[in-house]
Order: structure tokens, then sequence, then C-alpha cells
């Protein structure tokens, strides 16, 4: 009997043969049930074919926005801190950009510069075999780079700009790349590098990088080129187009091969195809195209080297919607001079962000609240709670009074959210979604293009990625030793994924490719995660089968969940939750909100604290620590937590968790068994039971 009761058609259906014993039947999107979806339209089958299409049907339509930085402003602070029990002042200087307004290309401006791109690389020796890395912030350019590549049949490997040497080597030695795009401030980190990569023949950029990091790399090897971006436009000019018909791409050729972000050892290159990416866009396209209109925007952000934006961008640009290419660091009004920041000044309709962006965003909006006095939190609460209840016209009111300085922020206009990477939580999901915009997640990893699930408005709830995505079917495999079974109510187990958006296999890597605990003999990935089937026909997560860990009682807990809820805590910044086999109860190691929790700490007077101290001496203090985690275990309570997934103790630091420190991925995943290594003489003193 289906587990399926909901009142509205269940979103997804099952299809194929009987269920098997361990196994839910197939599950594939209602709307596809007969068919994965392999492409948006007849006669667009690779990158090539969309960038063609976007031209020929959008025009002259803007379609690049991006803003030029003015001036670099400097400006000097004192900072006051505890240094030996004293309060001293330092004097720091802080830097602000001056920006432009969004200036816009048309899509057939971008036909034509992948075209000339496109032109100039086939000039500049670069085969179908070559491979080009591309090292560089998200931006107009690394999009023209990539669609020339795609549109010549030669494959990118991606990169973070975040990258430090190691990371930055390995993804350029692996696939041995004959050339690399990177940008002008970037070029000092590939200098150090490029002695080591004896394939690397030819260095773009673009910006304004020192004559004297051009020399260097200049010098490092003869016959080894170093061109401007704007250089290689100029030559690829000048060359007939006819060049490019023998380079056209076939949907197998790969199109790009995107590196994890290695949580679990290096990173694995992705080897992405023309018709995956292609079913990827067909798929966004056939679930939400109807909530995707002409007057729509897109901010983006995120890194270009990970799927989700990758993916999204494809889509967005299919459907001709103009984006505005900002920066992390000028996304708002603080961090820039003279000029609005990049939300405000581009003033989007649809964003997509990783649960960090969301949490921070939430956690800004709580600051702001806890400075403006008790009268205006006492309103703010109220019309928060008007939402909730759903009240018919207040509602509106509220959003129109109330919540419009919240919205303002975000330009006004914003009307979509998609949190994607990771899971967030209920209470930032309802929180966001009540304060400031549809609150809509999305569950896919870079083997299947990003493409596992997304919530379409329509059937818009807490706590589920959605319903499947029509270029993939699904289904789930019992995982017994947590009691996660295809005959429980409602089904659980391990996500499974087969279809047109899911690769074939990694880079150099038989070991994984033959291995079928990752790619089954009839064509399935297994992806680790433990998933469920809900009543509407849409997934949830449960949470990932590798960070389930058995406690002294015998009982799971899924580190990655309570690590989601747990970060709904306004005192934190981030946070890895560790447990070992012989524990009682979970412990974390916490990252506190600086500013938040100097406010709660004067708020509730905890005794023997003393809240001028620097945020080091604060993270040392036992109160302190037992402070956040009582905050901590009530948003747990409120969650429904087991006695054994309330925390029994919190680590607290105040050195952030960068890519560079290794304690977290350039994805900003964290490094659980890292994170334990360097904090392993508090966890042993914590578990010394």
């Amino acid at each position: 009997m289906s587990a399926f009761k909901s009142k509205q058609p269940a979103g997804t259906v099952e299809v194929g043969p009987a269920k098997v014993e361990g196994e839910t039947r197939i599950r594939r999107l209602a709307r596809s049930a007969d068919r994965l979806v392999t492409q948006p339209l007849e006669g667009i089958d690779t990158v090539y074919d969309l960038v063609q299409y976007a031209a020929r049907i959008h025009g002259t339509r803007d379609a690049f926005g991006s803003r030029e930085i003015l001036d670099i402003v400097e400006e000097e602070k004192e900072v006051k801190k505890m240094v030996g029990g004293k309060e001293v002042t330092e004097k720091k200087k802080w830097k602000y950009f001056h920006l432009s307004d969004f200036k816009f290309i048309s899509f057939l401006d971008i036909q034509e510069a992948v075209s000339e791109i496109a032109r100039a690389l086939i000039d500049l020796g670069l085969t179908t075999e070559d491979i080009i890395n591309v090292y560089a912030s998200t931006s107009v350019n690394w999009q023209l780079l990539s669609f020339a590549c795609c549109s010549i049949s030669t494959a990118i490997a991606t990169a973070y700009d975040s990258l430090g040497e190691s990371g930055l080597q390995h993804s350029l030695n692996e696939p041995n790349c004959a050339a690399i795009f990177t940008n002008g401030d970037l070029l000092s980190s590939v200098a150090k590098v490029v002695g080591n990569v004896p394939s690397l023949r030819l260095v773009i950029y673009d910006g304004e990088p020192s004559p004297e990091v051009l020399d260097k790399i200049r010098g490092t090897r003869e016959g080894l080129r170093v061109i401007s971006l704007d250089e290689v436009r100029a030559l690829g000019k000048g060359k007939s187009k006819d060049i490019l018909k023998s380079r056209l791409p076939k949907p197998e050729t790969t199109a790009c091969i995107m590196y994890t972000s290695g949580t679990t050892g290096a990173p694995k290159g992705v080897v992405i195809s023309h018709s995956n990416l292609i079913a990827s866009v067909g798929a966004v396209y056939v679930l939400l195209g109807k909530h995707l209109r002409p007057d729509d925007a897109y901010l983006a952000y995120l890194p270009l080297a990970h799927i989700l934006e990758f993916v999204v961008e494809l889509a967005l640009f299919f459907v001709g919607m103009p984006f505005g290419y900002g920066r992390v660091k000028t996304l708002t009004d603080q961090s820039v001079r003279k000029c609005l920041g990049d939300i405000r000044a581009f003033r989007p309709t649809i964003m997509v962000g990783v649960p960090a962006v969301w949490e921070m965003i939430r956690k800004g909006i709580v600051g702001k609240l806890n400075e403006s006095g008790a009268f205006k939190k006492s309103v703010f609460n109220g019309a928060m709670a008007v939402k909730k209840a759903g009240i018919p016209g207040l509602s509106n009111v509220v959003d129109a009074t109330v919540l419009s300085a919240i919205k303002s922020a975000t330009g006004g206009r914003l009307r979509i959210g998609m949190s994607g990477g990771a899971s967030l939580s209920h209470e930032t999901q309802e929180f966001l979604h009540l304060a400031l915009v549809m609150m809509l997640q999305g569950y896919g990893m870079t083997e299947s293009c990003g493409m596992c699930a997304v919530l379409p408005p329509e059937y818009f709830n807490y706590g589920s990625v959605g319903l499947i995505m029509p270029s993939v079917e699904i289904k789930l495999k019992d995982h017994p030793e947590a009691g996660y079974l295809s005959t429980n109510n409602p089904p659980q187990g391990e996500v499974l994924i087969r279809g047109p958006s899911v690769i074939k296999g990694y880079y150099k890597r038989d070991d994984l490719n033959n291995d079928e605990s990752i790619f089954t003999k009839d064509g399935w990935m297994r992806t680790g995660d433990v998933g469920q089937f809900n009543a509407d026909g849409t997934l949830s997560l449960v949470d990932r089968i590798k960070n389930l860990v058995k406690l002294q009682g015998g009982e799971y807990i899924a580190l990655e969940r309570l690590e989601s809820i747990y970060k709904a805590c306004n005192l934190v910044s981030n946070i890895c939750v560790h447990a070992s086999p012989n524990a009682k109860q979970p412990i974390a190691i916490i990252i506190p909100n600086e500013s938040h929790l100097r406010h709660a700490l004067e708020d509730k007077s905890v005794a023997g604290v003393d809240t001028k101290q620097d945020l080091h001496a604060l993270c040392k203090n036992d109160k302190v620590a037992e402070f956040v985690m009582k905050e901590c275990n009530a948003v747990g309570k409120k969650n429904g937590f087991k006695p054994m997934e309330i925390l029994e103790a919190v680590i607290l630091t105040a050195d952030e968790w960068t890519p560079e420190s290794g304690l977290v991925t350039a994805a900003q995943k964290v490094q659980r068994k890292k994170v334990a290594e360097k904090f392993d003489a508090q966890i042993k003193e914590i578990y010394k039971y």
C-alpha cells in the first residue's frame, strides 16, 4: 500500500518494475513519467546550440551586467580589544569599493564575443584534446570563456578562486591543462605554481595585474605565452568564422571537468558532457519555467566553479533573464562607499544561495532588530505572527509597512529565494519566507549536474527539498543499520539516481568508476544521502550515511542534520557537531557570531563574564561556552531533538575556518575529520568518561 495520502495529486509517481525487497519502486516527476527530459527544446543539444538560440530569440535584450571599480576608498578606524587584561586601542585600515552602475551587454553581444574568443583559441593552438583551467571569480568573462570553449569542443576544468596553491596545482596537473584563464589579482598565485605545471603553455587574464607578476610568469620557461582577454578577442576578430565549423561539439563531448569540494580526500574531477548540461537546463525549464517571468532579474555572485551556480546560470540564460554579476565583498551597502551595494543597485527578483548565505542574511536582520530597541522588535514580532497565521488582508498590510524596510535591503523586488548545496534549517527557511521572500530548497550534486530535486512554489513546505527533477529518476535503498527502510511510513533509504543529467564517471578515476558502491551495473549512482518520500511526492533528506554515528546506547544520530538546526541559533556563525562511538551525546565545536554573542551576554547579564573582552578571551570562558550550549540546546529541543541529540558540551573558537587552514573546503563545507583533529585535546577532555 502506498504511503502517499496527500489530498492534492502527488507530484511524483511510481514507474517501472514492481517493488523488490530492500528498495522502493522507481519514482519520477509526474509530468515526465513516460520519458525523462533530455533537452529544453528540439534542436538544442549542446551548450553551443544554447548560445545560438539565446542570441536568436533574445537578441538585443540586456543579458550580462557588471560594475566597474571606480575607486578604492581607505578608511582608518580605531579598534578596541583586551590584551593582557588591559584595554588597548589599535588603528586599522579598511578598504571599500566605489563602483559604477551596472553596464549591460546583449545576447547578440555575447554571441559575438564568444565567437571572437573561440576563433582566437583555435589560432593559439588549442585542440579538442586540450583542457583550459578556469581559475577566476564569477563574472561576465568567466562565462564568455566557458561558452567559447564549449563552442570548439575544448573542455574546461574548474578551480575555485579561493583555492590555495596546492589545490590549484592539483586542478592544473591532473588534467594536464594546456591553458588557464584567471583574474589579474589571482595571477600572483598562478605565478607560484606555474613552474610545477609542465603542460601549461598559455595564460589568459583579465583585469590589470602588475607588470612584475606578468614578467615572472613569462620568465618561468620558454614558449609560455601570457596574453590578456582583450588581446585574445582582438586576435579572434581578425580570423574567419569558417574555422569554427569543424570544431562544433556533439552531445557526448565533454564540456567541463568540475572538481568537487573534496570533503573526504583530494577533489575528484567530475566529467560533465554537453548532454548532461542540456538535460539539466531542460529539467529546470519543465519544472520551473512557468515561474520565470520576462521581467525577472538574477543576481549572480556564487562561485561558477560550483555546479549550483553553473547550471542555474545556463538555465536562466536560456530563458533570457538578465544577470547582474556581483561580488561577495560588495553585495551590501556596508562594503561599498559612494554607491549602493550590488543587491540594492541591481534589485534582483531571484537569488540563489547556499545555507551559509541565507543564515548570514537572517542573522543580519536579527542583528539590526537587536539594535533597534524593544518597541521596534515588538512590532516586528507582531508582524511575523500575522504572516505566520496567514490572516487574509493583514499579511499584505504588514508586508507593505513593517517588513518593507527589510525587503528594501535586497532591492525591494525579490520574490524567489533558492537554497542549495546543503540543508537549510526549518527556522531560517521559515524566518526568511515570512520576513523577506518565498524560500525554496533544492537538492543536487556535481555528479547530477545539480539536478536531483527542486521545490516548486505550488508544493511549498518546510523541510522538503522538492519534487524529483524531470531529467532524473530516484529510488531509495534500505540502510538497515540505522533503521532507514523502504517499508517505513514514509519510505526511507539511501538515494539512488539515474538519468540523462547524471555523469558516467570521474576523470582518471577508474577505481571509482568501477566501484559498485558508487556506480551500479544497471546505471544507478549511489549518492550516500539518506532520503524519504513524502505524501505529496516531494523528497526530504534525513542525512548522509557517512555522517551517521552510532552512540554508546546503540542508536544513530545524524551529524549533518543536527548542524543545520543548531546553526539556526543566532549565536552560531559556524559549527561542527562531533560524537565519538563511546559517547552518550554529541558535542559541538562552534565559531560564535560575535555581535549576537555580545548582545545576548549583555542582555542576559551572564555572571562572571566581561563582555568587553576580545572574542578569543570570551571563547576561553567556561561560562560563555555553557551559555552558548544552553541557547543551542533550546533550539534543539524546540525542533524535537531526542535526549541523545542534545549537546553535552561546546568548544568555542574565535578563529575562522578557511580553505587555507584545511578546516573547510573551497565550497565552505566543513572538513569534519580535520576539525576533530585540530580540537582533539579538548574533545578527549570532554569524553574522558
